[in-house]
């Protein structure tokens, strides 16, 4: 698997075919948009609404966005900031980490994961957190399959939602 930022044009638009790509992949995972809320219609999520929802995450100071490509095709995306706005907060997070959802069960998502560690674990960070909604046990039982470990509750900062605020140790040696 591959790790590349989300490349852009000059005018910091991302290019055609590959908004392309992340359209079918966002679309493809009608149930997590129709839990999360973050697009009107999970079922008709069009490309300016991609793009959109992606600009405003790399507003972000410290944000960015990974396209993960498996065998040339692009199988997942996520979303790093390199740390919380709560400055108390040392950590990293994992804001969004997304499989193409016909490529879901394939070992993808935790590859996907694990190289965003790694990618941690270089800038040598310690640990990294994400959260994960409270209506999406799925994600929760995948979170903690992964060893991270829930630290505390809250609510989402863009629209109140309850999550589950989970964190991972990240040591010299992840095996």
């Amino acid at each position: 698997m591959i790790l590349d930022p989300l490349p852009l044009t000059p005018d910091h638009d991302i290019p055609a075919p590959v908004l392309t790509e992340l359209t079918a992949l966002y679309a493809s995972n009608r149930d997590f948009h129709a839990l999360s809320g973050d697009f009107p219609d999970p079922e008709d999520i069009r490309p300016e609404q991609v793009a959109a929802a992606l600009a405003e995450e790399l507003r972000v100071p410290g944000a960015e966005v990974l396209l993960a490509r498996s065998a040339g095709q692009l199988v997942g995306i996520v979303i790093t900031l390199d740390r919380h706005p709560d400055p108390s907060d040392p950590d990293p997070w994992i804001g969004l980490l997304m499989v193409d959802a016909g490529a879901q069960r394939q070992g993808h998502g935790r590859r996907l994961a694990a190289l965003v560690e790694d990618r941690f674990r270089t800038a040598d960070r310690t640990a990294v957190r994400l959260a994960v909604l409270d209506n999406n046990p799925d994600a929760l039982t995948f979170w903690t399959a992964l060893g991270y470990e829930t630290i505390g509750y809250g609510r989402d900062r863009e629209l109140d939602r309850a999550c589950t605020v989970l964190r991972k140790e990240l040591t010299a040696d992840p095996t």
